[in-house]
């Protein structure tokens, strides 16, 4: 192939033809879409233009010749068929042309017609030009109609097409007349079968877009509602753990403010510590909702997320609010993912929220982790309330937000969660596998 440079003219040729044809094309696809939709709307019509169309194209040349006007063909086939009077060319070509207006409801009533009209037409030794209509027949059953029908009309066709080359064998050959015949229904059944299996195509085509944007929708949904859990478990845990403390705290200030008025002042101190924190971790939460700003000044202010290191913290507030926690680890727990820390930090602050709920202030906790080869384990056991007021709630009372957010980030990493009464006191145990993690924590 040669590779010689076109000058500038030659080489942008084709682009403008390209660029010409863009708007014509655009028309065409819009005419088609609105033909179709007025065939919808109205499918007689196009049936009864195609009948139209047959009848001024094949069937009035026929009927002008059958009342005396010269002109039909050479002058060997006007002595070998049959001349019709009027009537009967009448008749014949009402038999073929008619049925064609059920070629799309009814195909296989239409081409039996058809047929038996064709096969009746040359059995008397007549030629018409509506015969056509035979060839347009069985493009519409291979088009509309079932495909278990086609073999048996493929027979019809080939034996009313022998005999139509038997008929007309005194006038050319016979191989050369049935040659003809059967490669045009050849072609109209070829035709009919490849229109049917491209709309089959652009059906299969539309389904398939049909679903996928179902699916997609259906992920967007799922993904809405993931993040939405993943939000309600991070405002639950923060918001009920720290709104828990301030709760007890301010009870033991009340209680404490008039025997002891230094330590109603400390829990006051205490309270506005917590408050403070739990302000700035809602912020956290929230800020990460909103949509990024362009502005680094005005976007919101991100702060790390809770980490193992954070537990010793956690406990301090714990024991300040009156829980007496022993805290102890086993492992090489530093060398844990973040994802994995920040859902064992959150597991512990539920646990311990719990504890200080239901068992209050005097109950002793014992929070161990545990990081081994099989996985990492956490458990929290308390020793009940000092002073038994009321039973605490059994597993399915407790099991609201709190037990629920536990169990999904245990989820996210394969593992498990129980927690029941042991004793006196509540334990909760979580396995997790710090590995292989299900989904993002």
């Amino acid at each position: 192939m040669n590779t010689v440079p076109l000058a500038d003219s030659e080489s942008t040729a084709p682009a403008d033809d390209l660029g010409g044809m863009g708007p014509l094309v655009a028309r065409i696809s819009r005419a088609g879409r609105r033909l179709r939709q007025a065939d919808r709307a109205r499918p007689w019509v196009l049936d009864t233009t195609v009948v139209a169309l047959v009848f001024l194209t094949f069937c009035l040349p026929d009927l002008l010749h059958s009342a005396g006007v010269d002109g039909d063909g050479p002058h060997r086939f006007r002595l070998v068929f049959l001349r019709l009077p009027v009537a009967g060319t009448v008749a014949l070509q009402a038999g073929l042309v008619l049925p064609l207006l059920w070629r799309r409801r009814r195909p296989d009533v239409a081409f039996g017609a058809v047929t038996a009209v064709f096969v009746l037409q040359w059995s008397l030794g007549a030629a018409l030009r509506a015969d056509i209509a035979l060839f347009i027949a069985l493009y519409s059953l291979a088009l509309h109609g079932r495909m278990r029908q086609l073999p048996w009309a493929c027979g019809a066709v080939a034996g009313a097409l022998v005999l139509v080359a038997v008929r007309a064998s005194a006038a050319v050959s016979f191989w050369d007349a049935l040659f003809f015949l059967l490669s045009t229904a050849t072609a109209a059944l070829a035709l009919g079968l490849v229109v049917r299996i491209r709309r089959a195509q652009l059906a299969g085509l539309r389904d398939r877009a049909a679903r996928l944007e179902i699916e997609r929708d259906q992920r967007s949904r799922l993904a809405v509602a993931s993040e939405r859990a993943r939000v309600a478990r991070e405002m639950h845990d923060i918001v009920g753990h720290n709104l828990s403390v301030i709760i007890t705290l301010a009870d033991a200030g009340a209680y404490a403010g008039a025997v002891a008025p230094e330590r109603g002042t400390e829990a006051l101190h205490l309270i506005g510590d917590t408050g403070r924190r739990a302000l700035g971790e809602l912020r956290r939460v929230l800020g990460v909702l909103r949509e990024a700003s362009d502005d680094p000044w005005t976007g919101p202010e991100l702060n790390p997320q809770p980490c193992l290191a954070d537990i010793d913290a956690l406990c301090r507030n714990m024991r300040a609010a009156g829980l007496e926690v022993h805290y102890r680890t086993t492992g090489d727990v530093d060398a844990l993912d973040s994802g994995v820390q920040l859902a064992v930090y959150r597991i512990v602050q539920e646990a311990l929220t719990n504890t200080l709920k239901h068992a209050g202030a005097g109950s002793r906790v014992n929070l161990a982790i545990a990081v081994r080869d099989n996985g990492l384990t956490i458990r929290v056991q308390d020793t009940g309330p000092a002073v038994v007021t009321s039973a605490r709630p059994g597993p399915a009372e407790e099991e609201g937000h709190g037990l629920v957010g536990m169990r999904e980030r245990t989820a996210l990493y394969g593992g498990s969660l129980s927690a029941g009464p042991t004793g006196g006191g509540w334990t909760v145990e979580a396995v997790l596998d710090p590995v292989s993690p299900d989904g993002a924590p």
